[in-house]
């Protein structure tokens, strides 16, 4: 298994990074790397909840996508798990600082060849994923 780690501090509350998480219109809106866009067929915020969705890439791609949220603790981690190709489980985890929230990012790939070709795409990716979660919960 190979796991690509990330975060960020986000000068709002828990709560409101949380509910950028839990929402799913607020989720398609910032899911996934820049100049993605989702379709949700079906994102049932709940432990064991399924997620289906479809993202459309800059370039006119669909990339459909399964997942099942596996855990769900309001308003701190969010796990979800990729049950479509690649599979990885992704953890989110939210702590409260000062005056932000911290955003840890924790992405591990089942299938540790995969993830080192394509670990060029998936680490700018996370981060381009935090830059749009700002931007949701910052309104910009």
């Amino acid at each position: 298994m190979t796991t690509f780690n990330t975060s960020r501090e986000i000068p709002v509350s828990i709560e409101q990074v949380f509910a950028a998480i839990s929402d799913p219109q607020r989720l398609a809106r910032w899911w996934g790397p820049a100049g993605f866009t989702n379709t949700f067929n079906l994102c049932e915020f709940k432990n064991g909840g399924r997620w289906s969705f479809t993202m459309h890439g800059p370039d006119g791609q669909n990339y459909p996508n399964e997942s099942v949220f596996a855990e769900i603790e309001q308003p701190s981690k969010v796990v979800i798990q990729h049950i479509s190709e690649p599979k990885f489980i992704l953890t989110i985890g939210l702590a409260s600082s000062a005056d932000a929230t911290i955003v840890s990012w924790s992405q591990a790939f089942e299938n540790s060849e995969l993830a080192a070709r394509i670990e060029h795409i998936v680490v700018p990716a996370n981060e381009q994923n935090l830059d749009r979660l700002t931007a949701e919960v910052l309104g910009k």
